[in-house]
């Protein structure tokens, strides 16, 4: 495993990210305790969570799940560099969602306490919230670093001029503000390209980018579709249809390189310079270790320069639409 600063921060991160979203809804409990002791062993040390993860009547179910497996000791917790977000609504009740400085306060306390852990090591922002001052937010995190239950901050789905609003507040407050990013980033979603990843490459956060594969239809879906092993339904299934012939093209190319279609859509992500490293979601072991074996593929700039034809991205703003 290669590790490398998030951003400008001291903190070394591995090249994958291990994304929980999966444990609960879609893995029970010991099987995902088994992906992140391979995880760990693949040498993959940032583990990304949300406490609405879980979703509906479960929400927090997948801190929780976390939690039991710190619990089991070996060094599980100081071996992984721990990061979870707050934004989402936990209850009907008000002040159970957003960002608040009460929120912050309340939804920290509970992830800490499902997640069976002291302190988290990054701290994000799951969404922007509008309505709150970031002199307010940035208050309630200070007190939470003087706490000592977080080491940084992080945001999550913002637009480039949201992370300047948050940098250059942070900065009146003589305060390092946010640290990562994380944005729907891959071959099909590049609008980041034209504002976020300039923004963050200014500012030294590092980007971690989330859907890497697009929901699948980077995963070699027609080849799936082809053999009877998945068929898609609803909107992926629309989307695949209007983008068919791209999708067609860029699995042949996989074939070409002799690179499995999920494998080169990570390793593409890996060879942007503003990515430090993408979020996998494995379901199961395989999955897990398939995405590992991203980390081992070399692309040269004929190759990148041909999945540019495929999909093709954008130059920052405002280059991209003006002289």
């Amino acid at each position: 495993m290669e590790y490398v600063q998030l951003g400008r921060t001291g903190l070394s991160v591995g090249r994958l990210v291990l994304g929980t979203m999966n444990f609960g809804p879609q893995t029970g409990e010991p099987d995902s305790h088994e992906i992140m002791d391979a995880a760990l062993d693949a040498g993959i040390n940032l583990f990304d969570t949300a406490n609405v993860y879980g979703f509906g009547a479960n929400k927090g179910r997948t801190e929780e799940i976390i939690g039991t497996w710190f619990a089991k000791g070996g060094d599980r917790r100081d071996k992984t560099v721990l990061a979870t977000k707050v934004y989402g609504d936990m209850g009907e009740w008000p002040n159970e969602g957003k960002l608040s400085a009460l929120n912050i306060r309340r939804a920290l306390d509970a992830s800490l306490k499902r997640l069976q852990t002291d302190y988290v090591d990054i701290y994000q922002f799951h969404h922007v919230d509008r309505a709150t001052s970031w002199d307010e937010i940035w208050q309630a995190i200070e007190v939470a670093i003087a706490q000592g239950k977080i080491l940084y901050a992080g945001s999550s789905n913002f637009a480039g001029w949201h992370i300047a609003q948050a940098q250059e507040a942070a900065a009146r407050r003589h305060y390092v503000g946010l640290v990562s990013e994380q944005s729907i980033y891959n071959l099909f979603k590049r609008d980041v390209e034209l504002e976020v990843l300039p923004a963050a490459e200014h500012y030294g956060l590092g980007v971690i980018p989330w859907s890497p594969l697009n929901g699948g239809l980077l995963g070699g879906v027609l080849r799936k579709e082809g053999d009877g092993r998945r068929r898609l339904g609803g909107r992926a299934q629309e989307t695949l249809e209007a983008h068919r012939t791209q999708v067609e093209q860029y699995e042949d190319f996989a074939a070409e390189l002799g690179h499995e279609p999920g494998d080169l859509a990570l390793a593409w992500l890996l060879h942007q310079p503003a990515v430090t490293a993408p979020i996998v979601g494995p379901r199961t072991r395989e999955q897990l270790d398939s995405a590992v074996r991203a980390l081992d593929i070399t692309l040269d700039e004929k190759a990148l320069a041909r999945l540019d034809e495929i999909f093709p991205g954008h130059r920052p703003a405002p280059e991209d639409y003006a002289w």
